[in-house]
């Protein structure tokens, strides 16, 4: 998201009751067609403790995690109480504050920044719909298979049969308040093998539970893909 989205987004995350104020008016999020979402109840899941969908997404994991796209850090903070040692990546100062709270270790970071121990990682995390951050899906899981150690996963949340890949343009909006525009993907179960594949990935399970669906991908070495 560009700096002045992220500062809704972090309004938002303060809406729940979790940070420092409630909000007078729901959020939405709107597309460059017009369609408005309400995020009522996926902040209400961000902001709370890891649910049963959740960790049956996260016994998948293995060895060290990377959770990329934290939010207020209830994945990264399961782990940690399981013992794993994991790590949360943001750019939003409101969720990693709230992250800290919940017991996650996370820092201030862009996954295409440099990140430590790149290559080395067990899994990587994009849950909640986080394979859609930047709008290229394609950059992102290639992005993600370099962060791996060979024979890693990536665990990615995707959207419902029949999405396929699109990219969309994006906006937070409240009570006539309105963020900047930022690029979006939207990624279906039935599109990510091939992207998967063209990410020098292998698709070894996809899931669906609780009405979300998943998939694993193993980074498996790939002449002439880094």
């Amino acid at each position: 998201m560009p700096p002045a989205a992220t500062d809704f987004y972090a309004a938002a995350l303060k809406s729940t009751g979790t940070g420092d104020a409630p909000a007078p008016e729901p959020w939405s999020v709107r597309d460059a067609a017009g369609r408005t979402y309400s995020l009522a109840d996926a902040l209400d899941r961000w902001t709370g403790e890891a649910d049963d969908v959740d960790r049956g997404f996260l016994t998948r994991s293995r060895g060290t995690v990377l959770d990329v796209g934290c939010g207020p850090g209830r994945l990264t903070a399961e782990l940690a109480r399981r013992g794993v040692h994991a790590l949360g990546l943001d750019i939003s100062p409101t969720a990693l504050r709230l992250a800290r709270r919940s017991g996650a270790t996370v820092i201030r970071r862009s996954v295409f920044e440099p990140v430590v121990a790149e290559g080395l990682w067990g899994t990587t995390l994009l849950a909640d719909g986080n394979i859609g951050i930047g709008g290229d899906p394609a950059a992102l899981l290639r992005r993600c298979r370099a962060l791996v150690a060979p024979g890693g996963l990536v665990l990615v949340e995707t959207e419902r049969p029949g999405v396929g890949q699109r990219t969309t343009r994006l906006r937070l909006e409240r009570a006539g308040a309105v963020s900047a525009w930022f690029d979006w993907a939207h990624v279906g179960c039935d599109a990510i093998q091939q992207l998967a594949g063209g990410a020098g990935l292998r698709l070894t399970e996809s899931w669906e539970d609780g009405g979300r669906w998943f998939a694993a991908l193993r980074r498996d070495p790939t002449p002439g893909i880094s």
